[in-house]
């Protein structure tokens, strides 16, 4: 049963991501951790880093993570083609629509339309996962993360301005992340 679950799941988010991992990102927390209750917020923002940090893109990742969690190899295989399926059967069909009409305005117009829509589904998973990365859940003054933010503001600048390796930053916020821990458990405050 929970294959068959962890299938139809993710066939939702296959055949409902459109554009690219990012704009899924609403779509996993809402199968995954609001309708099903397979991870916690927390955790799902983990997910999210683990997905982040291997190779593939961000769903599939999630998939295979989330089936390997709940049911194992087998899981991790019913999510993950559950995640493909929808995309493989659309991108077969779209190319070779697209390759036959691309001339057509009507079909520039859909894709200019669609666009904004897409962004939108970005910016909201990255508002959820900002949240939570910095917060938690409840947004106060006393329960902010300020070495999580500090580390944030430092990773987009080096990344921005300095355009240094995304691998390089990430390891280095990991470094800074255990130095401030290890600071804190010195000074007694965690």
């Amino acid at each position: 049963m929970i294959y068959w679950q962890l299938f139809l799941s993710f066939l939702q988010i296959g055949m409902f991501s459109f554009g690219g991992g990012y704009a899924a990102l609403p779509l996993i927390q809402e199968q995954v951790v609001t309708q099903h209750g397979w991870l916690s917020r927390s955790e799902f923002t983990d997910l999210i880093t683990i997905s982040q940090m291997t190779p593939g893109p961000i769903a599939v990742n999630s998939a295979t993570f989330v089936g390997i969690r709940l049911a194992g190899f087998l899981g991790a295989l019913a999510a993950t083609f559950g995640c493909i399926l929808p995309s493989c059967i659309l991108v077969t069909v779209l190319s070779y629509l697209y390759l036959k009409y691309r001339k057509m305005s009507m079909l520039q117009v859909v894709l200019e339309t669609l666009r904004p829509a897409v962004v939108s589904m970005i910016a909201a998973a990255g508002v959820s996962i900002l949240i939570t990365a910095f917060w938690n859940d409840a947004v106060s003054f006393m329960s902010t993360k300020w070495d999580s933010i500090v580390i944030f503001v430092v990773a987009v600048w080096l990344l921005k301005k300095k355009n240094w390796n995304p691998i390089l930053v990430m390891v280095l916020s990991g470094f800074a992340k255990l130095a401030v821990q290890g600071v804190l458990a010195l000074v007694g405050i965690v």
